[in-house]
């Protein structure tokens, strides 16, 4: 079995509603590349990373050279071929290479007749919990959702979200607004639902001290952990030292070197793993591995994903055994997905692991092509801008933050 070609596609797909951040927002729509790999056995197989465009579509098929007459199944070579340390300090190349990871585990699954997970030693849970993962986001008119900045209008959304989809868990994404905002939304979360778990993430835009202060202000919720309130592993490290909460990052640990760095010097309580960020479904999991030896905690980092790389964080959720917490995703913000059968399905908050070979999940066609049209007809965004704040951009600490009123 050969690799013979591989195709790069760019899609939008339509959220609820605007998603806002502490580094700007996601303008109503997601924008991926979704990759598919062609084998000479008539297979193919599909991956999935962020963002799009002539560019992405470029550096994906710019590879083909590389990986023309590859056996899928030789993913360790393909690590090499891609991701060697020395040509990557001129070719960045780990997102690229963990969406053809990704098709190449869809395609070995499916020649097999095995699920992705297996190919990293199996399943040992068949259904993944997931968080609520709660913005400030602005307004739809499409759609009638949205417009949610204030305590009760982050809560009622809760409601929702929870009666829909049954989650256990609820992640706000802070950042937006002053420390203080965030205090009160949070705390009103917890209010709401006494029973369940909770986390707030404000991008790393507060220093240390603010981060401390928060801290002190939420210590009393059950918290599942503090994620990246400060930037950096020794702003990370400095906030451990002086908080009660357990302390989470996706942003300052994000490769291997890192990961080191994180243990030796204790500085991060749990580690999110995501199938992009790091490379790839496999360097995700060996991370998890290596925070297993530790006795780190370990979760699934969500970065803005349709079906496909949804599918490969179940796979990562299923296989890691010291995941102790419920995983993050935005896929409850889209309104539509690419795959075969429409949206999977949360189930009491959770998310079965796809039965079928290989990834599980199958792209629709016409949904690709149907959102291909719809990226050439809105175009991509900026991420690190927020479109009704044209003239404000990020800092770190951020020191201007949005009026809850004012927006």
């Amino acid at each position: 079995m050969k690799i013979v070609d591989i195709k790069a596609t760019t899609v939008a797909v339509p959220l609820e509603a605007p998603l806002r951040h502490a580094a700007g927002a996601h303008w109503g729509r997601f924008v991926r590349t979704v990759v598919e790999v062609v084998t000479d056995e008539g297979i193919s197989g599909w991956g999935e990373l962020g963002g799009g465009g002539e560019t992405a579509e470029n550096a994906v098929k710019g590879l083909l050279p590389y990986l023309k007459g590859h056996d899928p199944l030789q993913l360790e070579q393909l690590r090499w071929k891609i991701m060697n340390p020395v040509a990557s300090l001129y070719n960045a190349r780990m997102q690229v290479h963990a969406a053809l990871e990704m098709a190449c585990m869809d395609v070995a699954g499916k020649a097999l007749g095995i699920r992705a997970c297996d190919l990293i030693g199996g399943a040992l849970r068949e259904s993944i919990p997931f968080a609520s993962y709660l913005f400030y986001r602005y307004a739809n008119p499409e759609t009638g959702f949205g417009d949610e900045f204030s305590a009760e209008a982050v809560v009622t959304e809760a409601k929702r979200q929870k009666q829909l989809h049954g989650f256990k868990t609820h992640k706000l994404k802070g950042g937006v607004f002053a420390p203080e905002h965030d205090v009160e939304v949070f705390s009103a979360l917890a209010e709401a639902f006494p029973g369940d778990r909770f986390r707030l993430d404000p991008n790393s835009v507060w220093s240390v001290e603010e981060s401390i202060w928060v801290a002190s202000r939420i210590e009393h919720i059950r918290n599942d952990y503090f994620e990246d309130p400060c930037w950096g592993l020794e702003g990370m490290r400095r906030l451990r030292d002086r908080i009660s909460i357990p302390t989470a990052t996706n942003t300052v640990v994000v490769n291997f070197e890192q990961l080191a760095a994180c243990i030796k010097h204790d500085a991060v309580d749990v580690i999110l793993l995501d199938t992009t960020f790091w490379g790839g479904l496999r360097q995700a999991y060996k991370a998890g591995q290596v925070l297993e030896t530790f006795q780190f905690g370990a979760s699934v980092h969500s970065s803005g994903e349709l079906g496909i790389q949804l599918a490969s964080m179940l796979h990562l959720g299923a296989a890691l055994p010291n995941m102790s917490f419920a995983a993050d995703a935005h896929y409850h913000h889209l309104l539509d997905d690419i795959i075969v059968g429409g949206k999977l399905k949360y189930v009491d908050g959770e998310i079965a692991l796809p039965k079928g070979p290989g990834l599980g999940v199958e792209v629709d066609r016409d949904k690709l092509a149907q959102y291909a049209e719809h990226f050439r007809r809105v175009g991509g965004y900026t991420y690190d801008r927020d479109p009704q704040r044209p003239d404000w951009y990020s800092i770190q600490p951020e020191m201007r933050y949005a009026d809850p009123a004012g927006r």
